[in-house]
């Protein structure tokens, strides 16, 4: 799994970043907020362990992108231990909050929960409009009636349909459905795309994929 570290401090980035990979974890290190953006639109990352006090964009801000664009869980490091420091943490959308100095087994610890307690948030059926995805029988349901979807297809739009009204970015939808290694993999996602579009379509379902530009794409409900 893929953890995003975000501090200025390097000191603070070496020392996480070790102890994640004796885990068994893939580090990805990024000293600011803007270099944080710019790893998460080109692969997918499970979890982000945020610093709060940044240059440029604080953590709190880039937590509400990561959460509310991207999805991704997210972790903050400050120095502050006040009550409303960790209310507005929690508001910006992070799943954890430790206060430094903190002990690297307690943010190990905290990193197993989330990415435990995310797991088991995924739904097995997930309903849009009249879009019905029965994840455990590979089963889609448009108005009531059984449609059969070719298994990547099947599973594109499961994730989209998962996060009905956010972006999914292209990079994230071809490392899980492909793996990042895959050659031609933007047409093929294109392809794919345009199949299920077509699909939707035909079935009259009450959803549309709608093309994010340079990002990647998102669900839409329209009835």
């Amino acid at each position: 799994m893929k953890i995003l570290v975000v501090d200025d401090d390097v000191n603070i980035q070496k020392l996480v970043s070790i102890h994640l990979s004796r885990k068994g974890y893939q580090p990805l290190k990024a000293n600011d907020a803007e270099e944080a953006l710019e790893i998460v639109e080109k692969m997918a990352v499970d979890l982000a362990v945020v610093d709060v006090m940044m240059p440029g964009m604080d953590g709190y801000e880039l937590t509400g992108i990561l959460s509310d664009v991207y999805d991704i869980p997210v972790i903050l490091l400050t120095a502050k231990g006040q009550l409303d420091d960790k209310e507005r943490g929690f508001l910006s959308g992070s799943e954890d909050y430790i206060v430094k100095p903190f002990e690297v087994k307690e943010l190990l610890y905290r990193v197993a929960v989330v990415l435990r307690r995310v797991e088991r948030a995924m739904e097995t059926v997930i309903r849009a409009g009249n879009l019905v995805l029965d994840r455990k029988n590979f089963e889609v349901m448009i108005s009531q009636e059984t449609i059969l979807f070719p298994l990547k297809e099947f599973e594109l739009l499961s994730i989209l349909a998962s996060r009905a009204q956010r972006i999914a970015p292209r990079a994230l939808l071809i490392e899980q459905i492909w793996g990042i290694d895959n050659e031609g993999s933007e047409q093929t996602l294109n392809t794919h795309i345009n199949r299920i579009r077509e699909r939707l379509k035909k079935y009259e379902a009450g959803v549309e994929i709608q093309t994010v530009r340079g990002i990647g794409y998102k669900l839409k409900v329209i009835e």
